[in-house]
């Protein structure tokens, strides 16, 4: 679904990414972790195209994002969903509008079908009868979800989370990692999700990149990961602070 191949990304003198390669297959679910600072952000843009590597491809079903113009980029972002971290939706706007808002973009003016296809995403992720409610009346898990109804309503093939149980309870946090499951399994959608929290990395990604310096670390399955006897990966997963480390950050 996703190839990225020796892509190095700098601004000025600083180097962002390193060379970084990776696949991603139809359906899996890939968590990116890393300590803040190491391109995860940087690598999600250049996913989508918003920006270009200085080296290296990224491609999206086998074709390479470097060659297109921007119109043929707004088409393969048709192919993305994205729930950002603070779920960026428009305060003017109730959860039907906001939801409704990728749809009138992407030009449906059937007012039935935008009205059933808000509903079947507000009954997925579990808060039907809120479409006229405003934002000022959610809580910050409701928020969440309906951003990521707004994420999936035009129905991607890809979804990118960036940071997406920031901010939440435990219960709530374990609440939303279900139903990030529940829509990768339901729609088979390919799944890439950033995030600082690993409870939240152990129960939604298959497969786990440690991003460390620019560099992929590590890639491997999940399990492999949180069990790993590599001291500079169990510390960060179990969140142990290397001194020299941080004296040198």
């Amino acid at each position: 679904m996703i190839e990225v191949d020796n892509i190095s990304k700098s601004f000025g003198n600083n180097v962002v990414l390193r060379e970084v390669s990776f696949r991603v297959a139809e359906g899996e679910s890939l968590a990116i972790i890393g300590r803040s600072g190491t391109g995860k952000s940087v690598l999600l843009k250049h996913l989508v195209g918003l920006m270009m590597p200085d080296a290296g491809t990224v491609r999206v079903r086998g074709a390479s994002l470097n060659e297109m113009n921007e119109r043929e980029l707004l088409t393969v972002r048709r192919q993305f969903g994205m729930l950002f971290q603070g779920a960026a939706l428009f305060d003017s706007m109730n959860v039907f509008e906001n939801i409704a808002f990728p749809l009138r973009r992407a030009g449906v003016t059937d007012e039935a079908e935008i009205e059933q296809r808000v509903m079947e995403m507000l009954r997925l992720v579990e808060m039907p009868g809120v479409e006229s409610n405003l934002l000022s009346e959610l809580s910050g898990g409701m928020r969440k979800r309906v951003g990521l109804a707004r994420a999936i309503v035009h129905r991607p093939t890809i979804i990118l989370y960036d940071e997406p149980t920031t901010g939440l309870d435990p219960v709530v946090s374990d609440s939303i990692d279900q139903l990030m499951r529940r829509v990768r399994d339901q729609f088979n959608i390919t799944s890439i999700v950033i995030t600082h929290d690993m409870r939240s990395a152990r129960r939604i990604g298959q497969r786990i990149i440690y991003l460390r310096e620019g560099q992929v670390y590590l890639d491997a399955p999940a399990d492999e990961v949180f069990n790993s006897t590599d001291p500079v990966v169990s510390r960060f997963v179990k969140g142990e602070a290397d001194l020299k480390e941080v004296e040198l950050s």
